[in-house]
């Protein structure tokens, strides 16, 4: 690492979005990383790379610049960029167990994670249990000694937004000989540094806030183990799930402004949030920024900011929740979040219908928001219409 990129890694958290892990290109002076749409590089003579580049599965100049900020912000030893977050996930756990292995995973996990444990790492062999992450007794006694390799949480978690104690979790965790890998997407490496507090990896979908436009697929895993990092280099060039150039462009692209979005997300859903407390058609607002939220605490001692993500429950239940995310306008109805415009969906019929009927089902009456960055006073007026309607 250069002077200047060590400079760089101990500036502030908008500094290194913009500058770390790329330098202006020594021959033309361009401040952008270029696109490098290459598949392969010249060598100079056999085994004589250039930089160490010799197969854009193995490594591409636009990603290198791209895994070298998601470090930087995560204030990890190294960062990976892939074409998903489940690839980042899946790479992630072929890397660190084994047939016979057990996971921890959260009872209310993401869909899609929970999907790939229970119908693709299952049947690897790799086993997993549910617990709360807001409880740390629950996920000490999920833990199977000798067993269990991983303890995987999310905080926020997606979509009922309860919030674990990574510094305890990673305790719990490293006192049973496992690692504890934290699933940072809803917070973003802008409100949350996982890292720091004790946990081993962290993994994201780019999609989502650190891309920030809705315009690119992507995962990222950022570890703060050198011996780990090895590992999971190896794994992401023989599995190779890995973004193109111009993904990983686009990513980058997204990640410098990622401070400043994430500052409007949360003004927007902390005036959201107000607006919903109270009104006669909810049942619940769930949002950590609110004092009565039971990881409010912790969300405060660990997070920034609450984030930009809240959920709640209708007085109507699901037909009403159905009906207010299909009569939004400046809200759209649909999957993902994390984007500049604001997106509105139903969790149980849509994100989690993976998990229906299984322990992990979601409540029909719940509504999830995604808070982009439009005008406020927009999004109130939305909500206050699609609310109303036939009430």
């Amino acid at each position: 690492m250069s002077e200047q990129q060590q400079h760089i890694t101990k500036s502030g958290f908008e500094t290194r979005a913009i500058h770390a892990g790329y330098e202006p290109d020594p021959t033309t002076g361009a401040v952008i990383p270029p696109i490098y749409a290459t598949s392969t590089y010249k060598q100079d003579g056999v085994g004589g790379l250039r930089g160490g580049y010799e197969y854009s599965r193995s490594a591409n100049p636009t990603r290198t610049a791209l895994e070298g900020v998601l470090a930087a912000l995560e204030e990890g030893e190294k960062g990976f960029a892939f074409a998903s977050g489940l690839a980042a996930e899946d790479t992630l756990v072929r890397t660190t167990c084994r047939p016979g292995d057990h996971v921890v995973i959260p009872d209310d996990a993401y869909g899609g994670t929970y999907r790939l444990f229970d119908k693709v790492e299952q049947a690897w062999g790799v086993e997993h249990s549910p617990a709360a992450v807001s409880d740390v007794d629950a996920v000490r006694a999920a833990i199977q000694p000798g067993r269990t390799k991983l303890v995987w949480i999310e905080t926020p978690t997606n979509p009922l937004l309860n919030i674990g104690d990574i510094e305890a979790l990673a305790a719990v965790a490293h006192d049973a000989g496992a690692l504890l890998v934290v699933d940072n997407t809803f917070a973003s490496p802008y409100l949350q540094q996982p890292l720091t507090l004790g946990a081993d990896a962290v993994v994201h979908s780019t999609t989502k806030y650190v891309g920030g436009h809705s315009d690119v697929v992507g995962g990222a895993l950022v570890v703060r183990d050198l011996d780990l990092a090895e590992q999971v280099t190896f794994h992401q060039n023989a599995i190779g799930a890995v973004p193109g150039p111009f993904d990983a462009f686009l990513t980058h692209r997204g990640v410098k402004t990622l401070g400043v979005r994430m500052d409007r997300h949360c003004d927007n859903a902390e005036r959201i949030v107000e607006f919903l407390t109270g009104h006669p058609s909810i049942a619940q607002v769930i949002y950590p920024g609110l004092e009565e939220h039971p990881g409010h605490a912790v969300a405060s001692r660990q997070m920034k900011r609450y984030g930009g993500m809240i959920s709640f429950r209708v007085t109507g239940g699901e037909a009403q929740a159905l009906a207010v995310c299909e009569r939004t306008e400046v809200f759209t109805l649909g999957e993902s979040l994390g984007g500049v415009e604001s997106l509105i969906e139903h969790p149980g019929r849509m994100t989690h219908a993976s998990v229906a009927g299984t322990e992990l089902e979601v409540p029909a009456d719940l509504v999830r928001l995604s808070v982009g960055i439009e005008t406020v006073e927009d999004l109130l007026a939305d909500l206050e219409r699609a609310l109303s309607a036939g009430a």
